[in-house]
């Protein structure tokens, strides 16, 4: 009874609304931001703001000029829809027509409110328009387009992180898109099958760079992480090869590399799609070699093979898998680049590879305009 009592009394009745009303701002907003919620708010405050910058102009032409109308009107473009941009732009309209009827003219026959003022309030207006029909053709609006950017490199960050490797093994992938940005067509699938005694990871490097390719690559990387495991081995790049193939993309081709390994044996295989090759480095001898397999670009032409080459990591061994943006150049062979890279790696040797990903590609390729991905799987 006394704990119903203290549930039931007022402050704990305030502390109730006051958290439903919390909550409920924090939905409004939340909605707002996403696109979902009403504009009313932001059209009242910005015509609000209208005929009090029209009072301010008529007080103090000097500090507050009657372009300052331009200011509700740039920011209606970016937050209103173009129903109630309308409505904004008839309050900034009614404005100047008062500002104009407010000031005695010049000698000159003008006053502040001059044929330019007109003509610069008009042409950002019609901009703003612009922009309010686009979002509103789009479906997205400027308030949920970062936000869905923001979710789509997200969703491409994770379907990137390789699975946890058993005791003995170690596996890390970098990845630098073109120009800074956050899209990438290079991406990296991986799972572990076969009850977790088997990785497969699949690098691809989609046509095009940067947020040309990011789109395609997010697509894709969803396609293939639903590939990836479900099928045989031998049957995942055929499959990969025919999903290509039924988009009808004009630049619908890709490389990729699929990776099959035994975390028990170290036996692995590589199935190459037009792929750059791997490299192994065999502790026993010190030494790179060169794993080359066979096999057309994805999304070229129907039933085409892949054969792939087979080798084993040993205790010490390093494999990696790379995109051409890492050892490809302007003026410099492809060969060049992949020495580059093993000359590089070479440093890691002794200390070991974790957390050499990410610095091989700023040692080799930190200012190429290009999509870079490296993949390193090694067996301490």
């Amino acid at each position: 009874m006394a704990q119903r009592a203290a549930g039931n009394s007022p402050v704990a009745r305030w502390r109730r609304t006051l958290h439903r009303a919390r909550v409920g701002v924090r939905k409004t907003g939340v909605d707002y931001f996403r696109g979902e919620g009403s504009d009313w708010l932001v059209l009242s405050v910005l015509v609000l703001s209208v005929p009090a910058i029209a009072w301010a102009t008529v007080a103090s032409p000097v500090w507050c000029p009657p372009t300052a109308l331009v200011l509700p009107i740039l920011i209606g473009g970016l937050l209103l829809r173009p129903s109630s941009l309308l409505l904004l732009y008839g309050a900034s309209a009614a404005a100047l027509v008062v500002e104009s009827a407010a000031f005695r003219p010049f000698a000159n026959g003008l006053g502040p409110v001059t044929p330019g003022v007109v003509l610069v309030v008009s042409a950002v207006a019609f901009s703003g328009l612009l922009i309010a029909q686009f979002r509103s053709r789009v479906g997205v609006p400027w308030r949920g387009g970062g936000t869905m950017l923001f979710d789509l490199r997200e969703r491409i960050r994770v379907q990137s992180r390789l699975p946890k490797l058993p005791p003995g093994w170690h596996s890390e992938m970098a990845l630098r898109p073109a120009g800074g940005q956050s899209f990438s067509g290079d991406f990296v699938v991986a799972t572990r099958t076969s009850g977790g005694r088997v990785l497969e990871a699949v690098l691809t490097d989609v046509s095009g760079k940067g947020m040309d390719a990011g789109s395609r690559a997010l697509l894709l990387s969803g396609a293939f992480g639903g590939l990836l495991g479900s099928l045989a081995p031998h049957a995942f790049l055929t499959a990969a090869n025919g999903y290509l193939l039924r988009q009808n993309w004009e630049e619908g081709f890709a490389t990729s590399v699929h990776l099959v390994l035994d975390l028990e044996s170290g036996d692995y295989e590589l199935l190459s799609a037009g792929h750059l090759p791997g490299v192994q480095l065999s502790a026993g001898t010190g030494r790179w070699e060169e794993k080359a397999a066979e096999g057309p670009l994805l999304g070229i032409y129907d039933g085409a093979e892949f054969h792939g080459v087979k080798g084993t990591l040993r205790s010490g061994d390093v494999l990696l898998l790379f995109t051409d943006g890492l050892v490809e150049a302007s003026g410099r062979d492809i060969g060049e680049g992949i020495d580059r890279l093993i000359g590089e790696a070479d440093r890691y040797v002794a200390q070991g590879f974790r957390g050499a990903a990410w610095q091989l590609i700023e040692a080799v390729a930190k200012n190429v305009n290009d999509d870079r991905a490296l993949l390193i799987v090694c067996r301490d």
